[in-house]
């Protein structure tokens, strides 16, 4: 349900505060809308590889006790 809301991409020069919806296109000023929700992660993190093994660790460790 997250990825269905979205948000008039020129909000912030066209209204006074976000315009949230579930349609392609605003229903107040007809422009385009973007999905609301942020990404997940980043592909391009340079530490993803350190925090991915620090979770797989932990893991390890919680089902060994």
């Amino acid at each position: 349900m997250k990825s269905d809301i979205r948000v008039c991409s020129r909000w912030r020069a066209e209204h006074d505060r976000p315009v949230y919806t579930l349609s392609s296109t605003c229903p107040e000023c007809g422009s385009d809308t973007e999905n609301s929700a942020p990404a997940p992660f980043d592909p391009d993190d340079p530490y993803g590889k350190y925090r991915r093994r620090l979770k797989r660790k932990r893991r390890r460790e919680r089902d060994a006790e």
